[in-house]
Protein backbone atom coordinates (compact mmCIF):
# COMPACT_ATOMS: atom_id res chain seq x y z
CA UNK A 1 0.00 0.00 0.00
CA UNK A 2 1.45 3.28 -1.13
CA UNK A 3 1.44 6.38 1.51
CA UNK A 4 1.10 9.60 0.29
CA UNK A 5 1.40 12.89 2.81
CA UNK A 6 -0.12 16.22 2.29
CA UNK A 7 0.80 19.10 4.61
CA UNK A 8 -1.11 22.34 4.58
CA UNK A 9 0.40 25.65 5.57
CA UNK A 10 4.02 24.17 5.15
CA UNK A 11 5.94 27.05 4.93
CA UNK A 12 5.47 28.65 8.31
CA UNK A 13 7.24 27.55 11.69
CA UNK A 14 4.92 24.78 12.16
CA UNK A 15 4.93 23.71 8.74
CA UNK A 16 8.94 24.37 8.54
CA UNK A 17 9.32 21.88 11.73
CA UNK A 18 6.35 19.22 11.02
CA UNK A 19 8.34 18.61 7.22
CA UNK A 20 11.20 18.55 8.95
CA UNK A 21 10.07 15.40 10.77
CA UNK A 22 8.03 13.75 8.73
CA UNK A 23 10.48 13.98 5.22
CA UNK A 24 12.59 11.18 7.37
CA UNK A 25 9.51 8.92 7.79
CA UNK A 26 8.37 6.35 5.46
CA UNK A 27 6.08 8.23 2.88
CA UNK A 28 5.58 7.87 -0.74
CA UNK A 29 5.05 10.52 -1.53
CA UNK A 30 4.82 14.45 0.00
CA UNK A 31 2.71 17.14 -1.29
CA UNK A 32 3.56 21.10 0.31
CA UNK A 33 1.50 23.49 0.27
CA UNK A 34 1.45 27.04 0.91
CA UNK A 35 1.58 30.20 -1.04
CA UNK A 36 4.99 30.83 -0.96
CA UNK A 37 8.61 28.59 -0.51
CA UNK A 38 11.76 30.18 0.37
CA UNK A 39 13.75 27.42 -0.69
CA UNK A 40 13.63 24.18 -2.83
CA UNK A 41 11.81 20.86 -1.38
CA UNK A 42 14.14 19.08 0.92
CA UNK A 43 14.25 15.98 -0.62
CA UNK A 44 13.49 14.32 -4.04
CA UNK A 45 9.95 12.80 -2.81
CA UNK A 46 8.57 15.92 -1.74
CA UNK A 47 6.57 18.10 -4.36
CA UNK A 48 5.88 21.73 -3.58
CA UNK A 49 2.60 23.27 -4.59
CA UNK A 50 1.63 27.28 -4.60
CA UNK A 51 -1.52 27.50 -3.27
CA UNK A 52 -3.83 30.75 -3.43
CA UNK A 53 -6.46 31.90 -0.83
CA UNK A 54 -7.66 28.90 1.01
CA UNK A 55 -10.82 30.43 2.26
CA UNK A 56 -12.46 30.56 -1.67
CA UNK A 57 -13.42 26.77 -2.61
CA UNK A 58 -11.88 26.82 -6.08
CA UNK A 59 -8.55 27.31 -4.80
CA UNK A 60 -8.58 24.55 -2.55
CA UNK A 61 -10.12 22.34 -5.22
CA UNK A 62 -7.42 23.45 -7.78
CA UNK A 63 -4.92 22.74 -4.97
CA UNK A 64 -5.93 19.60 -4.49
CA UNK A 65 -6.05 18.33 -8.46
CA UNK A 66 -2.12 18.05 -7.95
CA UNK A 67 -2.75 14.71 -6.21
CA UNK A 68 -4.28 11.93 -7.96
CA UNK A 69 -6.62 9.54 -5.51
CA UNK A 70 -5.83 5.53 -6.07
CA UNK A 71 -7.36 2.26 -4.58
CA UNK A 72 -4.11 1.09 -3.56
CA UNK A 73 -3.14 4.26 -1.39
CA UNK A 74 -3.41 5.82 2.09
CA UNK A 75 -3.35 9.23 2.13
CA UNK A 76 -2.83 11.53 5.64
CA UNK A 77 -2.94 14.88 5.47
CA UNK A 78 -1.86 17.67 8.24
CA UNK A 79 -2.99 21.14 8.49
CA UNK A 80 -1.70 23.94 10.33
CA UNK A 81 -3.92 26.42 8.39
CA UNK A 82 -5.05 29.08 10.44
CA UNK A 83 -4.25 33.00 12.67
CA UNK A 84 -4.49 34.80 15.75
CA UNK A 85 -5.95 37.71 17.20
CA UNK A 86 -6.39 38.45 20.84
CA UNK A 87 -6.15 40.72 23.52
CA UNK A 88 -9.79 42.37 22.84
CA UNK A 89 -12.88 41.26 24.96
CA UNK A 90 -16.26 40.73 23.07
CA UNK A 91 -17.23 44.10 23.06
CA UNK A 92 -14.44 45.43 21.78
CA UNK A 93 -14.15 43.11 18.96
CA UNK A 94 -15.43 44.15 15.15
CA UNK A 95 -17.17 41.65 12.95
CA UNK A 96 -14.36 41.83 10.60
CA UNK A 97 -11.92 40.40 13.01
CA UNK A 98 -14.80 37.82 14.42
CA UNK A 99 -14.87 37.17 10.66
CA UNK A 100 -11.08 36.78 9.82
CA UNK A 101 -10.99 34.04 12.33
CA UNK A 102 -14.04 32.25 11.58
CA UNK A 103 -12.69 32.65 7.63
CA UNK A 104 -8.96 31.32 8.34
CA UNK A 105 -9.35 29.14 11.42
CA UNK A 106 -12.64 27.32 10.54
CA UNK A 107 -13.88 27.80 6.38
CA UNK A 108 -10.38 27.19 5.58
CA UNK A 109 -10.24 24.20 7.42
CA UNK A 110 -13.69 22.76 6.91
CA UNK A 111 -12.90 23.36 2.76
CA UNK A 112 -9.72 21.32 3.18
CA UNK A 113 -11.74 18.57 4.76
CA UNK A 114 -14.25 18.29 2.48
CA UNK A 115 -12.04 17.98 -0.14
CA UNK A 116 -9.44 15.81 1.52
CA UNK A 117 -12.53 13.22 2.47
CA UNK A 118 -13.34 12.82 -1.76
CA UNK A 119 -10.05 12.29 -2.21
CA UNK A 120 -9.91 9.40 0.34
CA UNK A 121 -13.58 8.43 -0.70
CA UNK A 122 -11.73 7.31 -3.94
CA UNK A 123 -8.68 5.67 -2.22
CA UNK A 124 -8.32 3.14 0.18
CA UNK A 125 -8.33 5.23 3.30
CA UNK A 126 -7.12 8.35 5.27
CA UNK A 127 -6.71 10.38 8.09
CA UNK A 128 -6.07 13.88 8.60
CA UNK A 129 -5.00 15.90 11.78
CA UNK A 130 -5.64 19.85 12.45
CA UNK A 131 -4.51 21.94 14.50
CA UNK A 132 -7.11 23.33 16.78
CA UNK A 133 -6.21 25.24 20.11
CA UNK A 134 -5.94 24.70 23.62
CA UNK A 135 -8.36 28.00 23.80
CA UNK A 136 -10.73 26.18 21.74
CA UNK A 137 -11.42 24.06 24.38
CA UNK A 138 -10.82 26.24 27.47
CA UNK A 139 -11.67 29.71 26.86
CA UNK A 140 -9.60 32.54 27.78
CA UNK A 141 -10.28 36.25 28.34
CA UNK A 142 -9.46 38.70 25.31
CA UNK A 143 -9.58 35.92 22.98
CA UNK A 144 -13.43 35.19 22.13
CA UNK A 145 -13.03 34.99 18.14
CA UNK A 146 -9.66 32.65 18.19
CA UNK A 147 -11.34 30.99 20.89
CA UNK A 148 -14.81 30.19 19.06
CA UNK A 149 -13.30 29.34 15.72
CA UNK A 150 -11.07 26.96 17.10
CA UNK A 151 -13.74 25.69 19.27
CA UNK A 152 -15.62 25.22 15.83
CA UNK A 153 -12.34 23.34 14.53
CA UNK A 154 -12.96 20.84 17.49
CA UNK A 155 -16.21 19.98 16.49
CA UNK A 156 -15.47 19.86 12.87
CA UNK A 157 -12.51 17.68 13.81
CA UNK A 158 -15.16 15.14 16.15
CA UNK A 159 -17.68 15.27 13.48
CA UNK A 160 -15.53 14.14 10.17
CA UNK A 161 -14.64 11.63 12.80
CA UNK A 162 -18.14 10.08 12.54
CA UNK A 163 -18.76 10.85 9.12
CA UNK A 164 -15.58 9.42 8.10
CA UNK A 165 -16.09 5.90 9.58
CA UNK A 166 -17.92 5.61 5.99
CA UNK A 167 -14.96 6.17 3.89
CA UNK A 168 -12.47 4.61 5.80
CA UNK A 169 -11.04 8.23 7.51
CA UNK A 170 -10.16 8.98 10.66
CA UNK A 171 -9.91 12.85 11.90
CA UNK A 172 -8.25 14.26 15.11
CA UNK A 173 -6.54 18.00 15.93
CA UNK A 174 -3.76 18.99 18.46
CA UNK A 175 -4.67 21.91 20.60
CA UNK A 176 -1.68 23.56 21.39
CA UNK A 177 -1.16 26.27 23.91
CA UNK A 178 1.79 27.81 22.85
CA UNK A 179 4.25 27.02 19.87
CA UNK A 180 7.55 27.58 20.18
CA UNK A 181 8.27 30.24 16.52
CA UNK A 182 10.62 33.33 16.22
CA UNK A 183 6.99 35.57 16.03
CA UNK A 184 5.69 34.07 19.22
CA UNK A 185 9.12 34.58 20.72
CA UNK A 186 9.19 37.95 19.78
CA UNK A 187 5.78 38.23 21.27
CA UNK A 188 6.38 37.26 24.89
CA UNK A 189 10.24 37.76 24.74
CA UNK A 190 10.29 36.62 29.01
CA UNK A 191 8.27 33.38 27.44
CA UNK A 192 9.35 30.00 29.44
CA UNK A 193 10.68 29.24 26.15
CA UNK A 194 11.36 25.48 27.02
CA UNK A 195 7.88 25.21 28.15
CA UNK A 196 6.51 26.05 24.55
CA UNK A 197 6.00 22.88 21.86
CA UNK A 198 8.12 22.52 19.43
CA UNK A 199 7.36 22.01 16.03
CA UNK A 200 9.44 19.23 14.90
CA UNK A 201 8.17 17.52 18.24
CA UNK A 202 4.54 17.84 17.07
CA UNK A 203 5.64 16.80 13.58
CA UNK A 204 6.76 13.45 15.34
CA UNK A 205 3.15 13.34 17.19
CA UNK A 206 1.71 13.73 14.40
CA UNK A 207 3.15 10.93 12.54
CA UNK A 208 2.23 8.88 15.46
CA UNK A 209 -1.22 9.40 14.79
CA UNK A 210 -1.14 8.45 11.38
CA UNK A 211 0.29 5.22 11.84
CA UNK A 212 -2.19 4.43 13.81
CA UNK A 213 -4.96 6.16 11.75
CA UNK A 214 -7.44 3.13 11.60
CA UNK A 215 -8.48 2.97 15.15
CA UNK A 216 -7.26 6.74 16.73
CA UNK A 217 -10.20 8.82 15.69
CA UNK A 218 -11.65 11.52 17.13
CA UNK A 219 -9.43 12.46 19.87
CA UNK A 220 -8.17 16.66 20.40
CA UNK A 221 -4.47 16.52 22.00
CA UNK A 222 -3.94 18.81 24.50
CA UNK A 223 -0.42 20.26 24.35
CA UNK A 224 0.42 22.98 27.17
CA UNK A 225 3.11 21.89 28.66
CA UNK A 226 6.25 20.34 27.84
CA UNK A 227 9.54 19.72 29.92
CA UNK A 228 12.94 18.23 28.80
CA UNK A 229 14.02 14.82 28.88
Amino acid sequence: MKKELLIFGANGALGKGVTKALSSKDYDKIYLFDFKFESGPPVPTVEQIIVEDLTAEENVIKAFTNVKPAEDKIFYLFSTVGGFTGGKTVWETGAGEWNKMMDKNLKTNFLIAKHFSLLVKQSYAGSICFTAAYTGLNPEAGKAAYGASKSGLVHLTKTLSEEGVQIRLSANAIAPYIIDTPANREWMKDGDYEGWMKPVEIGELVHSLFSSYNFISGNIIELKYRYNQ
